[in-house]
């Protein structure tokens, strides 16, 4: 996937017309204009401070492992129901690998399962996150917006989150925007232009095998 600039557009336009979608409110339960607030101009200075990073491990693991990565990309469900799960036993929750986990928006969807993952907070945010990246080939796949969005909160509610927090999530178009910028700004640190990417200790690595991972992980480890 080589969509970042057509994904960053996308999502920019989705903050800015309220799901880009006409009369989306009268098919799903959603308000008019479900985020309000959010048509704020892309050229206007957007403080990304108060978003939270998503991390696992221990804050003072020797090795730092990155992954950016999109909710609709098959290759990131791919690497979080099968790969990660390993890594996560044999380095992350044994203290040698702090992980952070980056969103990469190249489509409104993406954006939407972002939202809802975010609800909670970083309690349920990987948690969350598992069951939509389990789950991504149905909701991904259920029809149009007004379909994916529907499927996106029963995932939220299998969560936990109640109706109207969800919907209050869902219509923060405030941090919409600004889970948009602070993409952008991530990306174009790291130069990302397809997921999933990863950044081990500062450096750009390939999606690769578990065995090929523990390698790299290892000699960092040893290094």
């Amino acid at each position: 996937m080589t969509r970042l600039m057509s994904g960053v557009l996308a999502a920019v336009a989705v903050v800015a017309g309220g799901y880009a979608l006409s009369g989306l409110g009268s098919q799903s339960n959603l308000p008019a204009n479900p985020l309000v607030g959010a048509a704020v101009a892309q050229e206007a200075e957007v403080d990304t401070s108060a978003i939270t990073e998503m991390t696992l491990g221990a804050e003072d693991a020797p090795v730092t492992l990155i992954e950016y990565a999109s909710y609709t990309c098959p290759h990131c469900a791919n690497f979080h129901n099968n790969t990660f799960k390993q890594l996560k036993a044999d380095y992350i929750d044994t203290g040698k690998v702090k992980f952070i986990y980056r969103e990469v928006y190249f489509d409104r969807y993406g954006l939407w399962a972002s939202m809802i993952a975010r609800c909670s907070g970083p309690e349920k945010f990987f948690g969350i996150s598992d069951l939509i990246y389990k789950g991504q080939s149905e909701w991904a796949r259920a029809g149009g917006a007004p379909e994916i969005i529907d499927e996106l909160r029963k995932i939220g509610r299998l969560a936990g989150i109640g109706n109207d927090q969800l919907e209050a999530c869902l219509q923060d178009g405030e941090k919409a925007q600004t889970l948009v910028t602070w993409y952008q700004e991530n990306a174009t640190e790291h130069g990302i232009e397809s997921t999933p990417s990863f950044i081990l200790n500062g450096e750009k690595v390939s999606n690769q095998s578990y065995e090929d991972f523990k390698k790299l992980l290892d000699a960092e480890l040893e290094s």
